[in-house]
């Protein structure tokens, strides 16, 4: 068994860190291929190496802008039922979920009237495929798992829960966007002067 398989920690503490897969994820993520052992060789014999896999067998992912899903992640760990894994690849951020939600999550946001108020989602499923971090740490700056693969049946949240962190993660954005002021707003006749800059 190759070295970068015997570290079984799934989850780093620091949100900077890269996350490792185990064997059991290995084998989970495996399964979405058609040929896993073939696809278990070729990551044998490149661990440092990103992989291509389809959707809509093992998993569905939603891709996310990265600012937006960390605070969707940051709302299903703190308030939610945590997440499955997640990876980063080029400014995104990858939440694996059930087979069928990239399906069903488009059509919830619209029913919900959220549409405007989440940045574009991406749901990829069949017929899709996304490129997944590599198993062991790779070079900076690439793709890499912020909540690694731990289990060979991992636990994936469903499109209700990434309804609801997508509310929550955008009710905290437009919190944060609006300024409250002690101050009563200015007379719009007055005469404003700027004292900051007096000697």
């Amino acid at each position: 068994m190759s070295s970068w398989l015997r570290d079984p920690s799934p989850l780093s503490g620091d949100p900077g860190d890269t996350a490792r897969v185990t064997a059991s994820g290995v084998d989970w993520l495996a399964s979405a291929s058609a040929y896993p052992r073939s696809t278990r060789a070729l990551w044998e014999s490149r661990p440092t190496a990103p992989a291509v896999l389809p959707c809509g067998t093992a998993f569905d992912v939603v891709n996310v802008p990265a600012v937006f899903g960390r605070r969707m992640l940051d709302r299903l760990w703190a308030e939610g039922p945590g997440s499955g894994p997640v990876a980063l690849h080029r400014g995104r951020m990858l939440l694996f979920t059930p087979p069928g939600t990239a399906h069903r999550l488009p059509s919830l946001l619209d029913w919900e009237e959220w549409g405007d108020s989440v940045p574009p989602l991406l749901c990829h499923g069949t017929g899709d495929a996304v490129t997944v971090p590599p198993l062991a740490p790779g070079g900076a700056g690439g793709p890499r798992w912020v909540v690694a693969p731990d289990t060979r049946h991992p636990w994936l949240p469903g499109p209700e829960v990434i309804l609801w962190a997508c509310v929550r993660a955008a009710r905290t954005a437009s919190a944060a966007a609006v300024r409250i002021s002690i101050f009563p707003p200015a007379d719009q006749g007055a005469n404003v002067y700027d004292v900051s800059r007096r000697r």
